[in-house]
């Protein structure tokens, strides 16, 4: 009879284990029932954890613990300022859209001549043509992106619709300050690049291009307060500093797994490769994510004959190895012949999936399925999916 040992992945602790596997053992006996599963739990014994208590989290509010900063549970005003920001940069016309959609439109008759509300944007925006380059010089914000985020803006209909509800043009002046250099740094941020302006020289650029628009220079950064204090213009919350204990402790086995593994993976290897020795041949090995890697890594290491194939799900075995991070194998040197036969299972949405056969031809099968799931639920949906089970199925012998 065949076996078939189930690796999990990162993060993965009791109870749900348990309940992952469980959905293996189902899905595989219902294309081959004459399969035996077998578990290999490592979350519990080899897993990471924060053996200090979480002594290496900055506190909320403060330094560190017990130090300087207040409560734990204060909300400072630089973190709800970096927060908002980091809506700008998902979102540059955020606060322009929460504007326009914030109330009536100002009331009152335009004085005559003055440029109807539609038009007084692309009136201020105008006044930036040709003088950003001197901004860019002082702040580090690329003369390039604000030159593009600032004509993008003036292309489009939200600052008219929000300009309807303004009728101080300071206050205009400032949002569209803010969205022009949202906007440029969010292209910085797209690029990956290595140096990024930090909150003061992002600031004064909002300064900078506020008053080439007219604003008074004094408090143009932070003049908005009352404007944006409004109900409707309440971006991001600061639960997300207050709770970031909880959040690491939550999300620290995912990251940390893969870490610990790399760094002292050898415990981890021989354990299953004492467990795969006391198995009935044949053995096939499935290991989903990081328990694809920790598999690979086992039967890189030295020949295991009763295992026939091995199952990489949603794993990232050949990206560390063409990496140079793969701990048993390094780049260029060829997959051993004692490797056994390799199914590779992905989806194109799980970014954390990737390809071997391009590394070692003829050596791996790279199989795409669709779980039809973004990511990251993408990585998790691989085990609800037949099409999975039924490509391990295909090659059993």
């Amino acid at each position: 009879m065949t076996t078939a040992l189930f690796i999990h992945g990162t993060g993965v602790r009791e109870p749900g284990f348990s309940e992952l596997y469980g959905r293996f053992s189902a899905g595989l006996r219902a294309v081959a029932p004459a399969v035996h599963p077998v578990p290999f739990y490592w979350g519990g014994e080899f897993g990471a954890t924060l053996a200090g208590g979480g002594l290496s989290l900055p506190q909320p509010g403060g330094r560190s613990r017990g130090g300087l900063g207040g409560s734990p549970d204060a909300a400072p005003a630089e973190d709800a300022d970096s927060e908002r920001w980091a809506d700008l940069y998902r979102d540059p016309l955020l606060e322009l859209a929460l504007v326009a959609a914030d109330g009536p439109a100002a009331p009152g008759e335009l004085p005559l001549g003055a440029p109807i509300p539609g038009e007084r944007p692309q009136t201020l925006l105008a006044a930036l043509q040709g003088k950003v380059a001197d901004v860019a010089e002082r702040t580090g914000v690329p003369e390039q992106h604000l030159s593009e985020a600032a004509l993008a803006l003036s292309r489009s209909p939200l600052p008219g619709r929000a300009a309807s509800r303004l009728p101080d043009d300071e206050d205009l002046a400032r949002l569209l300050a803010r969205a022009v250099v949202a906007a440029a740094l969010a292209a910085v941020l797209a690029q990956d690049a290595p140096v990024v302006p930090d909150g003061e020289a992002r600031d004064a650029a909002v300064a900078a291009l506020a008053e080439l628009m007219g604003a008074r220079p004094a408090g143009s950064e932070r003049g908005l307060g009352a404007l944006l204090a409004r109900p409707a213009l309440r971006l991001a919350s600061h639960a997300a500093v207050r709770r970031r204990r909880a959040l690491t402790e939550a999300g620290h086995p995912a990251a940390a797994d893969i870490m610990r593994y790399l760094a002292r993976g050898g415990a981890l290897r021989r354990r299953l490769r004492g467990l795969i020795e006391e198995l009935s041949a044949p053995v096939v090995v499935v290991g989903h994510s990081l328990g694809g890697i920790i598999a690979l890594d086992t039967l890189v290491a030295a020949p295991l004959p009763h295992v026939q194939l091995l199952v990489t799900v949603g794993s990232q075995g050949p990206f560390l190895y063409e990496s140079g991070a793969l701990p048993g194998l390094a780049h260029p040197e060829p997959l051993p012949r004692h490797v056994p036969d390799w199914l590779n299972v992905y989806d194109r949405r799980d970014l954390l999936g990737y390809l071997g056969a391009g590394l070692f031809p003829d050596r791996v099968t790279d199989v795409e399925v669709d779980n039809r799931q973004p990511f990251p639920a993408a990585h998790s949906a691989y085990w609800t999916n037949p099409a999975v089970y039924r490509e391990i199925a295909a090659r059993l012998s």
